[in-house]
Parts: C-alpha cells; sequence; structure tokens
C-alpha cells in the first residue's frame, strides 16, 4: 500500500467536491482524505500502487496547485 501526501490549493468542500468523482476515478485508490484545517490544504491518498502522477494531474485539470510532499 502506497500512502502519499499533496499540499494542495483546495480551500473549501466545494472544492473537494469538484475533485472527488476524479479521485475516486482511479481504481487504485482505496481512501483518500482532505484535511481543509491544515495550512497545507493536506490531501492523502492510499492506493495499490503510486498512483501520484495521475492525483496531480486529475487535481491541476480542476484548476488547482498541487505538490508532492
Amino acid at each position: 500500500m502506497e500512502k502519499m501526501r499533496f499540499k494542495t490549493s483546495l480551500r473549501c468542500n466545494g472544492c473537494v467536491s469538484a475533485i472527488t468523482m476524479g479521485i475516486e476515478s482511479i481504481k487504485e485508490v482505496q481512501r483518500w482524505n482532505v484535511d481543509l484545517e491544515s495550512e497545507d490544504r493536506l490531501l492523502e491518498v492510499e492506493a495499490v500502487e503510486d498512483v501520484s502522477e495521475k492525483v496531480i494531474e486529475i487535481i491541476k485539470k480542476a484548476g488547482y496547485a498541487i505538490s508532492r510532499l
């Protein structure tokens, strides 16, 4: 199981809703969560393999900034 952490520019539940379908379309993803209270607006993803490139592409396509931690 791969655990990936990303710093994002997500700001609210509407932002999270905007990425939900994209993240959930990645079949390898087992769990994911966004901590909007953290300074980094932390996105944590657990998947059966490293899908960080797919996650980054989806978030950027939705119009948000993202970088892997």
